[in-house]
């Protein structure tokens, strides 16, 4: 619960902060102590933080959960039929080459048997079973939900209380080391809460547009389940790099499942939409917020994903950054030491370096 409630308080900060800064000019000038507009502007703040996040929680189950069954149960009910106009269409497309339609409805066919039996008997047999297993289960419930209501308690304490709690770790910081090394401890992690946090919060509201576009957009298009799809392109749209191939697999096959020329159509979209955000929307939000390249970038999104899944290859890349800031700096560190530039520049094309003089040598 105490982890739970510090990562709820560093993801709501963003917005209490922005709270709070238009109540103090709202109520500063109204009331007559500037520490009373401050105390009820933090409390406000964070009693709408709170509001917003529980806002966006229930409009997303609220969203989310019927257009889920809605659309299993579609897929599910409809599968044959629409089997039957791909093949229809694929009879058409291939005329006369009775060899390809042959194969390609052998192929859809089996393919559809296959998933008809997962969606009617094993998909909602094992919903059953995970239902008893959730109503027996009502003591683990139990647990969450105290854990939950403990984290929610800290993070309130860790959000109105954030400033103490800042400067006495500053007191410690600075009571266990030199100046000269705390001083580098403090700007550390001031440089990753800023890198996390700008990546994190500018994520956010990146793959917020890009699912208001996509539901406005799929709207416009008539395709089926339209907010089903918006939600999925949006959240996976926060994995950086991969994410937004995640995301089009399922969006696809519930479109072409129902419509296979809706699915043509709405791959394109997604090429389009992804290409809008990754050189225009992505760029104005997030700038350059990690300072890593494209290899970076990637790395740091397979390795951290390998290690610990989905939350690795969110928090991957601002991490991978964080220790590509403090490995730079101390690579710059140590070259300053030894006399020696560091630039990057300087060292592409040399071949070694005079140990008497200290110059770089290039050959």
């Amino acid at each position: 619960p105490i982890i739970m409630g510090l990562v709820l308080a560093y993801l709501l900060n963003p917005v209490m902060k922005f709270l709070e800064r238009h109540l103090m000019k709202l109520l500063e000038p109204r009331m007559k102590s500037k520490t009373k507009a401050k105390k009820m502007s933090r409390g406000v703040a964070i009693a709408g933080a709170w509001v917003f996040l529980w806002g966006i929680v229930v409009l997303l189950i609220a969203a989310i959960v019927p257009s889920i069954i809605q659309s299993i149960q579609g897929i599910a009910t409809g599968l044959p039929s629409e089997v039957k106009n791909i093949m229809d269409w694929s009879d058409e497309f291939f005329k006369g080459d009775s060899e390809i339609v042959g194969v390609i409805n052998d192929v859809l066919q089996k393919a559809s048997d296959a998933v008809q039996k997962f969606l009617e008997n094993d998909l909602l047999a094992q919903v059953q079973v995970y239902l008893t297993s959730i109503a027996s289960g009502v003591i683990y419930t139990l647990k969450f939900l105290l854990n939950l209501v403990v984290g929610i308690i800290v993070s309130i304490y860790v959000l109105a209380s954030q400033e103490t709690f800042a400067g006495q770790a500053k007191k410690i910081i600075y009571a266990m080391f030199k100046p000269v090394r705390a001083n580098v401890i403090v700007e550390t992690v001031r440089k990753s809460n800023e890198i996390f946090g700008g990546f994190i919060s500018g994520k956010l509201l990146d793959s917020a547009i890009i699912g208001i576009l996509a539901y406005v957009v799929i709207t416009i298009m008539r395709m089926p389940d339209t907010i089903l799809l918006a939600v999925i392109i949006g959240v996976t749209n926060i994995i950086p790099f991969f994410g937004p191939f995640i995301g089009a697999i399922p969006s696809f096959l519930i479109v072409v499942l129902q419509n296979p020329l809706q699915g043509v159509y709405f791959l394109i979209f997604i090429f389009i939409l992804q290409q809008i955000d990754g050189n225009i929307i992505g760029p104005k939000i997030l700038g350059d917020s990690t300072g890593l390249s494209s290899f970076w970038v990637v790395f740091a999104i397979l390795v951290f994903g390998g290690l610990w899944g989905f939350p690795g290859m969110l928090l991957g890349v601002p991490l991978m950054a964080v220790i590509y800031y403090v490995a730079q700096k101390l690579v710059s560190y140590f070259l300053r030491k030894r006399g020696l530039v560091d630039d990057t520049g300087s060292y592409i094309h040399l071949m070694r370096i005079d140990k008497r003089t200290n110059e770089l040598v290039y050959e």
